[in-house]
């Protein structure tokens, strides 16, 4: 019998854990209020002022439409990059802001189209902006390439620049102090770190290469069950890039 209790109290549980998954946009509407989790910490998709608790970021303002155009408030709920999946599987939210796709993320939770992509860039002085045009400009023996030890940009940077030297450096310590200070001629990262860094520090550019490299695909993370909810987000998004809307907020946040 207890183990027929217990069998039965966990199928409940996942049948609870379902209903709170496929009912988001009858939830949304009937409560008058979109739930978001996001972290607050990825500048600049989602920023968190510590003395106002106010959130601002592409993913803020990607949200605070979303929800203008449903006709509700939205509710940005806080949360960690490592329950991220756990929130909206357990309907603490009806969804995520942006989140980079993976296989592992979608054993357990849905996702949106996507709408952005990250991607690596080089970054150098702009003193180099004649030395350096595109990626093979800095596979040169004579070319030193920063990273950091332990990191996807070390395994790029000796994948990308063979004939390169590159210089590996342990953290604290960044690959873009390294060029800022001359001990290196480039570093890679993402596209919206670099944004970031070339915003503060005025001597830094990104090098205008012919493609960026290693793309991964950004999404909203969404219940997987709720086809419906999946669908409407989705309709919402294509609705948005034929207007305009999410290039608007490339320039703005300066992603591109």
């Amino acid at each position: 019998m207890k183990i027929f209790n217990v069998f039965a109290t966990a199928a409940l549980l996942t049948i609870a854990s379902l209903q709170a998954q496929a009912d988001a946009l009858r939830d949304i509407l009937s409560s008058g209020v979109l739930k978001v989790g996001t972290t607050g910490d990825w500048n600049p998709m989602t920023m968190k002022d510590p003395e106002t608790n106010a959130y601002s970021g592409y993913d803020i303002d990607v949200m605070t439409e979303l929800a203008a155009d449903m006709e509700v408030e939205v509710e940005f709920v806080p949360t960690e990059w490592k329950t991220l999946v756990a929130g909206v599987t357990a309907g603490k939210y009806h969804m995520t802001g942006s989140a980079s796709i993976s296989p592992g993320r979608a054993k357990a939770t849905g996702y949106s189209d996507s709408y952005f992509s990250l991607a690596t860039v080089p970054l150098t002085l702009k003193a180099n902006a004649d030395r350096f045009k595109d990626w093979d400009d800095l596979n040169q023996p004579d070319v030193r390439v920063a990273a950091t030890l332990g990191t996807t940009q070390e395994k790029q940077v000796k994948s990308y620049f063979p004939d390169a030297k590159h210089v590996i450096i342990e953290a604290p310590a960044q690959p873009f102090q390294q060029v800022l200070s001359g001990r290196a001629d480039a570093h890679i990262t993402s596209n919206v770190e670099a944004n970031k860094l070339v915003a503060i520090h005025s001597d830094l550019m990104i090098v205008k290469v012919s493609a960026p490299k290693s793309p991964t695909p950004i999404a909203m993370l969404l219940p997987q069950a709720d086809q419906v909810w999946i669908n409407y987000v989705n309709t919402w998004i294509k609705l948005k890039q034929e207007r305009g809307f999410f290039e608007e907020l490339d320039a703005k946040w300066k992603l591109n």
